[in-house]
């Protein structure tokens, strides 16, 4: 079946440029063809409503029968009703707008005669001018398959027979089509009635340029206009009726449809292809993953693509969605090349989905090849910024570089890796029909990538809301132009969740304002005043420049918050401790079975490079919380170790001890840059800390970023692995004893030194 909704200027007024047209071509058909929504003549050649036209169009698509709705459905809230009619019976919902030139609109207007509403000469003419002014495009996300512009006859014609061959077993592609420019609109008539009125009745030509600003917040532009034959002169009615129009013209100017600043994420069906996936139960965690994310993001839409009219899994999708109470301009299917939805199928998506492998490289055919191809080699490069590897069931978001061709010809600033679980035996971690576990992964994936979507999407309303403050924080996503950035690659996705614990985050403007600087002095009664930093404070923060001078974004934000003030999270479930001096919160994305972080409440202390010698009964105090928590840890679990240290970068701003058990069994330890930043130099045992601080005053910390790009090596054995899938597999696995320079000063806690301290 297809609803066909026809688009056009003024109903019954330019009988010639209208459905009138296409209509008649039902009758050399094979499908069969009812034409309703003419609501002048809907009752028998009476006057008729809207939801007369409603049911007659319903009762004729339960039939079976394809429909031609032929109203004037210019507003998108006309037409509405007619497209959630199209979706709950699951037709394919077309519009053919007859984008026609205002001047043929307006001649056929003034000249026709009995019509039905009484709308003809002077008064059609002003009704044509309102259209024009309210006239908005149709688009895609309204929930139309396929768009046709008409401009001329020839556009009808081709219209008319495009769907006169239609047969049963055809389909039309999905897409825009036809669409000539995406900036002009028709202007209004005003001018050119009131042009006609100054000349009399005489015949007159010429040539005028104007400007309008569409509904839609597409661009503006000129667009040149004949004069027209006006028929006669407006009366003083009429022009003062079109006077009053010009405040909401204005008003229409300033209006940006909500289309325009949705952020879209297009995303194909993960592991349904070379990993074998069952499609029913693939197309039931879709729909039920979508529509939950949609329900509690705004300003987002999600569109499943697929290259096949015939595909299956997109008609499952459509068919489990149509049962769900949602949104359905935000969450659809698409038909065409995930790589060209904008030049080719007229979709823009700001963010699309890769279906990766777990190298993430180029190859191995369908769309990660496709994307890749498409990219170019500067995706290689950035993807390589951000992972290495990537397990079933995450994701991984990259920034594509400006340079792509992805970029420049696509409009996509980001791709998402995403990999789901694997049933096929020729394929790595294949999980032998699993289906419990196997939906389960899937979910994750499917989570995964929506999120890691929710967190460009937040940058993308920061920009809208305020682009100078944006730029700085970016709202935690990775920005193409930030080197800084670019290095920190995936975890970006971790950090933004993390600050999903606060209600709100503070702008980088009030960070300065709140802070002054990012090397602020300890406040303590036994020292001066904070105004005038001593002359070690100074000689250090030039020694460590890398650490103090760093700008912390947004996203580094939540765990100073969580410290200042921590009693508004006091219920929250990741909130295990308060006191005066420290908070104990757990990692939101634990790198191993059990990490939790001691979060100095110290304002001015962001890293070890803020520490002084006078901070020492605080490092130590920090220190035995940590214990406290190691040892709690070792009585539920003995077979556990752990270490307690710091980072000599932190990601995160204020000053805060990790507490990690040395199994390192966790999905979120992803990539080179986790495993070395607690496994290299880069981690700093608390008791070496304490020790330095007391005897030098400060701590010897190692900004060099090198530390996290070594190849990866057991922590125990040491020995070289290619990736983490098989490091991990290694750690499971390996007995031999840890470092000796572990087992000095209790930097490594086990079940057994626990109790010797406690002897």
């Amino acid at each position: 079946m297809v609803l066909i909704i026809i688009i056009l200027t003024l109903q019954k007024v330019a009988p010639h440029a209208k459905a009138d047209s296409i209509s008649k071509s039902k009758i050399q058909n094979p499908i069969p063809w009812v034409s309703w929504g003419d609501s002048d003549t809907i009752g028998k050649g009476k006057a008729g409503t809207k939801i007369q036209c409603l049911k007659a169009a319903a009762d004729a698509l339960k039939e079976g029968k394809s429909v031609f709705i032929d109203r004037c459905n210019l507003e998108r809230e006309q037409r509405s009703d007619f497209v959630k009619l199209g979706c709950t019976v699951q037709a394919d919902v077309h519009a053919v707008f007859l984008d026609l030139p205002a001047k043929v609109c307006i001649s056929r207007s003034v000249s026709r005669t009995s019509h039905e509403g009484n709308v003809q000469g002077g008064m059609a003419a002003m009704v044509v001018n309102r259209m024009l002014k309210n006239k908005q495009a149709p688009l895609l996300t309204e929930g139309f398959s396929r768009i046709t512009f008409c401009t001329d006859d020839d556009d009808i014609k081709k219209a008319v027979d495009m769907y006169s061959a239609l047969g049963p077993s055809h389909s039309l592609a999905s897409g825009v089509f036809g669409q000539k420019s995406k900036g002009p609109v028709q202007t209004g008539i005003m001018k050119f009635l009131k042009k006609a009125d100054t000349s009399s009745v005489n015949k007159s030509s010429g040539t005028m340029v104007t400007s309008s600003e569409r509904k839609t917040g597409q661009q503006n532009t000129t667009l040149k206009q004949e004069n027209l034959e006006a028929g006669g002169a407006c009366s003083m009615q009429v022009e003062k009726k079109l006077d009053n129009l010009k405040e909401k013209e204005e008003q229409s100017k300033e209006r940006v449809s909500s289309d325009t600043s949705l952020c879209t994420l297009a995303f194909p069906s993960i592991s349904t292809a070379d990993f074998q996936f069952d499609l029913e139960k693939a197309s039931e965690v879709i729909v039920d993953a979508a529509t939950d994310f949609v329900q509690k993001h705004d300003n987002v839409r999600l569109v499943l693509v697929d290259l096949s009219q015939k595909s299956r899994i997109l008609s499952l999708v459509k068919d489990k969605a149509a049962k769900k109470s949602f949104d359905s301009s935000r969450f659809f299917t698409f038909v065409g090349d995930i790589t060209q939805l904008h030049s080719k199928g007229g979709l823009q998506c700001n963010v699309i989905a890769n279906a990766a492998n777990w190298r993430l490289k180029p190859g191995g055919g369908g769309v990660n090849a496709a994307i890749f191809n498409a990219a170019g080699e500067a995706l290689q490069h950035a993807t390589k910024e951000c992972a290495d590897t990537l397990r079933p069931g995450n994701s991984v978001a990259v920034p594509v570089p400006s340079t792509s061709p992805l970029h420049q010809q696509e409009g996509v600033t980001h791709v998402i890796h995403v990999l789901g679980p694997n049933m096929n035996p020729m394929r790595p971690d294949c999980l032998k029909n699993d289906y419990t576990k196997g939906c389960k992964v899937l979910r994750e994936a499917y989570n995964s990538l929506f999120e890691n979507f929710a967190t460009i999407a937040q940058s993308y309303t920061g920009k809208q809301n305020d682009e100078t403050s944006s730029r700085k924080s970016a709202s935690g996503v990775i920005s193409p132009n930030d080197s800084k950035t670019k290095r920190e690659g995936s975890d970006d996705s971790e950090r933004t969740k993390k600050c999903k614990l606060l209600p709100s985050i503070l702008t980088s403007s009030q960070h300065h304002e709140r802070r002054g600087t990012n090397t602020l002095s300890y406040h303590d009664n036994s020292m001066g005043s904070s105004d005038a930093p001593n002359q070690a404070r100074e000689e250090d923060n030039k020694k460590n420049a890398a650490v103090t001078n760093k700008t912390w974004g947004s996203w580094a934000q939540s765990l100073y918050e969580v410290a200042m003030h921590p009693e508004k999270y006091k219920n929250a479930d990741s909130i295990l401790e308060i006191s005066d001096e420290f908070v104990v919160l757990k990692d939101l994305y634990p790198k191993a079975k059990r990490h939790v972080l001691v979060i100095s409440r110290t304002d001015g202390l962001d890293s070890l490079a803020d520490v002084k010698k006078a901070h020492l009964p605080l490092l130590r105090s920090l220190h035995s919380a940590g214990l406290k928590w190691a040892h709690k840890f070792l009585e539920e679990d003995a077979s556990l170790k752990f270490r307690l240290g710091y980072h000599s970068v932190p990601s995160m701003r204020q000053l805060h001890l990790h507490v990690i058990s040395q199994d390192f069994n966790s999905p979120s330890l992803k990539n080179k840059k986790h495993w070395n930043s607690f496994t290299s130099a880069f981690f700093l045992d608390s008791v070496d800390v304490m020790d330095e601080v007391d005897q030098h005053g400060s701590a010897t910390i190692n900004p060099d970023e090198k530390l996290l790009a070594m190849e990866l090596r057991c922590h125990r054995c040491r020995s070289a692995h290619p990736n983490i899938p098989k490091l991990k597999s290694h750690i499971a696995a390996c007995k031999s004893p840890f470092p000796s320079h572990l087992l000095k000063k209790d930097k490594l806690l086990s079940a057994s030194t626990m109790r010797a301290g406690c002897s």
